[in-house]
């Protein structure tokens, strides 16, 4: 995708994840179906009771039944991302005005669906279900796959890609001396027992916005809750984890009232910990570390594993400072990841927070910058409940 069309393209994603068509449907489809009926060998998780699936929700899905909403629009996602272009290039190109259009049948919404069934029998078949293959594999950010060698990359200067989730293991590093030294970084572990919740003014800038800056509050609390308020020009946004359950409501939503699940669950999750550090070490069963690069500096990279699977990235800089998380979710159609990086590191009461974070994913990105921090301020857990279902936007971006 050339630079130039990078706008556009960031417009119509985000009408697409504002504005599918919404509408209640018949019986659903296990995802474990088989490759003739195009669904995945390898399942994701089962979403929780009560969670909306695709099945409920979108009329015209074919192949990605019995997935949770936001399972699906990280599906969506990967084949943006891989394909380099935006949620028109497959569906009818007037859905960038009329959200109704996105049902419409198309030639490449057809093929797509037949390369989802070829690259789910390529993974049974070779890698025993394993998502091996995915979209990207082929595509790497081109609406046609690449068929003939290169020979320009073959004799460039390598780039190593620190979002990865097969690193090189260094075994002198451990994973607990890492943390230690986060720990220390930010405060150490005597004024971080201290430090048990703040509450911040600030902006908010993304997709929904055209990344024009909107009034932002924000409310952390100890060990890891977050509510965040976006105040667009069409009503409040709300994005809610209450230690244990995420939600996002508003304008800019898919639905009223949209669950989060599996990885994006657990991404929340790992930002509501991240200030205050102490948690971060018991988010998984095990743990490695390696080195990359980052914008030409060095970083150490600890990765979180369950079940012997990367599921998350964590990058520290020279001095101990967690300037970066990804964290994958298993989709139907692979392993799709958020980006979250944190930038202008502050002192707040001899704690040092990041006063700048940008979430990137495959169909969003988001800046959030804070200005006026309260450090220690009384949060009602009410703040942390799970808001009412928002208003439907009118099909334009923030």
């Amino acid at each position: 995708m050339k630079l130039g069309s990078m706008r556009s393209f960031l417009g119509a994603t985000a009408i697409a994840v504002a504005g599918l068509v919404v509408v209640a449907v018949g019986s659903r489809v296990p995802a474990e179906a088989s490759a003739q009926g195009g669904a995945p060998t390898a399942a994701p998780a089962a979403a929780p009771p009560g969670v909306p699936l695709t099945d409920d929700v979108f009329k015209t899905v074919v192949l990605l039944k019995g997935i949770p909403v936001d399972t699906f629009f990280e599906s969506m996602g990967m084949f943006a991302n891989a394909m380099g272009n935006d949620c028109t290039f497959c569906h009818a190109s007037k859905a960038y005005f009329d959200k109704r259009a996105f049902a419409d049948p198309t030639p490449r919404l057809q093929r797509a669906r037949q390369m989802i069934v070829m690259m789910n029998t390529i993974n049974r078949q070779f890698f025993g279900g394993q998502p091996r293959v995915t979209c990207f594999t082929c595509h790497q950010g081109s609406d046609r796959p690449v068929s003939d060698p290169n020979i320009m990359l073959q004799y460039a200067t390598p780039v190593e890609d620190p979002n990865i989730r097969d690193i090189p293991v260094d075994t002198r590093l451990k994973a607990d001396e890492i943390f230690d030294k986060f720990i220390q970084a930010i405060g150490g572990k005597e004024r971080l027992s201290k430090f048990t919740s703040f509450t911040a003014k600030g902006t908010y800038a993304g997709f929904d916005t055209s990344f024009d800056k909107v009034p932002m509050e924000l409310y952390v609390k100890a060990p890891g809750q977050s509510a965040m308020i976006v105040h667009f020009f069409n009503g409040d946004s709300y994005r809610v984890y209450n230690g244990t359950n995420a939600w996002m409501a508003g304008p800019d939503t898919p639905l009223p009232l949209l669950t989060l699940t599996a990885g994006n669950l657990d991404r929340v999750r790992l930002e509501a910990m991240a200030p205050f550090g102490v948690g971060l070490r018991t988010t998984f069963p095990q743990w490695r570390v390696g080195r990359t690069a980052i914008n030409d500096k060095e970083v150490i990279v600890v990765q979180g594993l369950q079940n012997n699977r990367v599921l998350a990235n964590f990058y520290f800089d020279e001095t101990g400072l967690l300037v970066r998380i990804n964290r994958w979710t298993e989709t139907p159609v692979g392993f799709v990841p958020t980006q979250i990086n944190f930038e202008d590191y502050r002192d707040v009461q001899g704690v040092k927070i990041p006063f700048k974070k940008t979430v990137s994913q495959t169909y969003m990105q988001m800046v959030v910058e804070l200005t006026n921090v309260q450090p220690n301020t009384n949060i009602p857990d009410s703040r942390f409940a799970q808001p009412s279902p928002g208003k439907p936007a009118d099909g334009r971006a923030g």
